[in-house]
């Protein structure tokens, strides 16, 4: 059963635990597939999505409904996406001047991305692969807006309340987004779409 955002709020001062089990049960889908358009690899997003719903549960006395149960879930998933990738990024830094550091080194090791994405058919992966990879490029933000709007489907006004800016903002953060992944794909679509 699934419950309006005041009716949670009143349970999960009554019972947290019970609460916290309807909060899952109702939006695991949903941080999930958050966290895995962030990190793009599967097993990344459900370490993720452990972490987010550890923080909910932590912070659920918090919880006053100033925003919808499903913003305040993005805005911790799009927080512990990132804070993930920050530290990945940085163990593989350690990892590389660390292989640096020793003298019988001569290659440095280099990532692939895992790119897999359930919502992607098998003949579509291509094609995906290089919209994602274009999507990386984007500015931290344009991505953000870009794939909170276009690919989670929330609405201008959600996306303004999860990056904490103004829907005029997550407007021009999609103009620019859509006008620079034209950019990065025209010629990839030229090449191939003959």
């Amino acid at each position: 059963m699934q419950l309006d955002d005041q009716s949670f709020i009143q349970l999960a001062h009554k019972n947290k635990d019970r609460a916290f089990n309807q909060l899952v049960e109702a939006y695991a889908g949903l941080v999930f597939n958050a966290c895995l358009n962030t990190v793009r690899n599967r097993e990344d997003a459900e370490d993720v999505v452990q972490e987010v719903f550890t923080a909910a549960y932590l912070s659920l006395e918090k919880f006053e409904g100033k925003s919808k149960l499903s913003t305040w879930l993005y805005s911790i998933a799009l927080n512990k996406s990132k804070e993930f990738l920050r530290n990945k990024t940085r163990k593989k830094r350690s990892g590389v001047l660390t292989v640096l550091e020793k003298e019988d080194s001569h290659m440095v090791p280099t990532g692939t991305i895992n790119f897999d994405h359930p919502g992607v058919q098998l003949e579509n992966k291509e094609r995906a692969a290089v919209f994602f990879a274009a999507i990386d490029k984007l500015a931290e933000n344009q991505r953000v807006a870009y794939t909170l709007h276009k690919i989670d489907g929330i609405s201008y006004a959600e996306v303004a309340e999860i990056m904490e800016t103004s829907v005029s903002s997550v407007e021009s953060l999609m103009f620019r987004a859509k006008k620079r992944l034209r950019e990065l794909l025209s010629d990839y679509y030229e090449k191939n779409e003959r």
